[in-house]
């Protein structure tokens, strides 16, 4: 089990890619998110990542039971979850415009991608708090926190681009 762990928890390796392991991560979280928004919008994509957040605390937590630092560089599984979440706002908004299923514009995702980093690197507030937790929770948490942060930043820049706000 610990190489199912290991292969959830690295994403397949790809936690192994350098510089900045997270990074890579979450670039690579981007083709995989469009591709699950064409083939079954918003839905498939918010339970692929329930899916990869609920696959990430056990791969996590098996993986680094008693550990001094769980959050290894190359557990980047926090990273997919986390940049998938930051793009439910602009899956879910392409669905409510009945825009194409392959419909995934740059501007939305780059933000989504660009907004995600900074949060997860800056780790303000919650972000950091949940960070500092020093287990598998903590491990995901703060991603997923970052995740939702910047999903709020792709929801109000959707909102204000389309005059969705008053």
């Amino acid at each position: 089990m610990t190489g199912l762990a290991r292969g959830i928890a690295t994403m397949g390796g790809i936690g192994r890619l350098g510089p900045a392991p997270g990074t890579w991560a979450s670039a690579a979280a981007l083709p995989a998110a469009w591709a699950l928004h064409g083939l079954g919008g918003f839905l498939l994509l918010a339970g692929a990542t329930a899916a990869a957040a609920a696959a990430g605390l056990w791969a996590v937590a098996r993986l680094t039971a008693g550990a001094d630092d769980p959050d290894r560089p190359e557990i980047v599984i926090d990273e997919l979850a986390g940049q998938w979440l930051a793009l439910w706002p602009l899956s879910a908004g392409l669905g409510l415009a009945g825009a194409g299923p392959w419909v995934f514009p740059w501007p939305g995702w780059l933000l989504a991608f660009l907004a995600f980093r900074l949060f997860d690197i800056w780790k303000p507030g919650p972000i950091g708090r949940a960070d500092r937790r020093r287990d598998a929770a903590g491990v995901m948490g703060d991603d997923l926190l970052a995740g939702l942060a910047a999903a709020v930043v792709v929801a109000l820049a959707g909102a204000l681009a389309h005059g969705g706000m008053p």
